[in-house]
């Protein structure tokens, strides 16, 4: 009786323990595949998260000189250093004048392309261009070889832009302007397939062909109807750009062009002079610009969200708030980015670039940070 008892007890005692596992496992069993579950979703939202913060590199003027090509490899070297989601290179391949006896091409013959061409492609990071003036428009100079600056540009369009993808070790698709709006050297319309678009993260960026030499309406040749033409296209693309960024929500806006257009009166040494409220030309010169500032403004106020426009041209380095309303007053939401460029009297002629951290959950999105290339310093060496 005492060993049907123990047993009985013992009995009751395993099977109140095996229950007691049980339903441990069965309350354990949700939790670690919630917790299974969340790990993915840590993983994947890391992986959103990394896209949201980048890096981005600019350049453009250069090189105008042995000198600087001399520093370019060096400079692609430290942007292929950097882990950058792409890069910029915003016109001008050479200087305005050839240069007699140079070993770096400095007329517009095709030799320039080819070499710009490899630039591009001995960068990791996908690599976008935007013409610049002394590539195209003042190639009819006679120190340039006087070729016919319609020509140069349909000649840039076969070797940069023949397909929807960037140039660069790694590729990115980008949006092409396919509506024939240009003029080519045959008086035909034309793509403007420069005129390139694409979002990374919550960001969409867009480059214009617009140029510095008045954008065609002065020095040796003008060319009205060529400007009329692209002006327009270029208009239409900036529209559609803001267009696009408020459908896909994003957060901010890149423009990036070549010419510097002129903002206020205060740069007379490197800009046209312009009243900032009507955003009038005052200096004499033919204004190729204000149409499109006048767009652009618009466009900048009801977007609302941060705009940085990117140019090269006048070869100093600034970031700056230079643009007004009609009221005098700073539009807080954009930002001009300059990059550096060609400074005769520094050796080596400021062969650097300027590194962008975009951070879309930043308020501001963009940060700049000028990077000098170690190898290129010459007044104060690297130490």
């Amino acid at each position: 009786m005492m060993t049907k008892l123990g047993y009985s007890v013992f009995q009751s005692v395993t099977t109140a323990r095996l229950l007691g596992k049980m339903c441990l496992l069965a309350l354990t069993v949700p939790f670690l595949a919630s917790s299974a579950i969340s790990l993915v979703n840590a993983k994947e939202y890391k992986y959103e998260r990394e896209k949201e913060s980048y890096a981005i590199g600019l350049w453009g003027d250069l090189p105008y000189s042995d000198l600087q090509a001399a520093g370019v490899p060096n400079l692609i070297a430290d942007m292929n250093a950097q882990n950058l989601a792409f890069t910029v290179h915003d016109g001008d391949l050479k200087a305005g004048n050839s240069t007699p006896n140079s070993v770096t091409p400095t007329t517009c013959s095709n030799a320039l392309y080819t070499q710009a061409l490899g630039y591009f492609n001995a960068l990791k990071a996908p690599a976008a261009f935007t013409p610049g003036d002394n590539d195209w428009t003042d190639c009819d100079r006679p120190s340039n070889g006087g070729f016919n600056s319609r020509d140069r540009l349909d000649y840039q369009r076969q070797v940069f832009f023949s397909t929807k993808f960037s140039l660069g070790q790694r590729r990115l698709a980008q949006e092409v302007q396919t509506t024939p709006l240009c003029l080519s050297a045959k008086d035909t319309a034309v793509p403007c397939v420069e005129n390139r678009r694409w979002t990374l993260g919550k960001v969409t960026y867009a480059t214009l062909n617009i140029q510095g030499s008045c954008n065609n309406l002065c020095d040796i040749a003008p060319d009205p109807k060529e400007y009329a033409a692209r002006n327009a296209a270029n208009i239409a693309w900036l529209k559609k750009t803001f267009q696009e960024a408020k459908a896909r929500k994003s957060v901010a806006v890149m423009l990036i062009s070549q010419g510097n257009p002129g903002w206020d009166l205060s740069d007379p040494t490197r800009a046209p002079l312009r009243d900032p409220k009507t955003l009038v030309q005052t200096d004499g010169q033919p204004d190729g610009f204000q149409s499109f500032l006048l767009v652009l403004r618009d466009e900048v106020i009801a977007f609302r969200k941060p705009i940085a426009y990117v140019h090269g041209d006048s070869h100093y380095y600034r970031i700056d708030k230079p643009f007004l309303d009609t009221q005098g007053r700073r539009l807080e939401n954009f930002t001009r980015v300059e990059t550096f460029g060609n400074n005769a009297a520094n050796g080596t002629n400021d062969v650097n670039w300027v590194k962008v951290t975009v951070n879309s959950r930043s308020r501001e999105v963009f940060s700049y940070q000028p990077q000098i290339v170690p190898g290129n310093r010459v007044a104060v060496p690297s130490p």
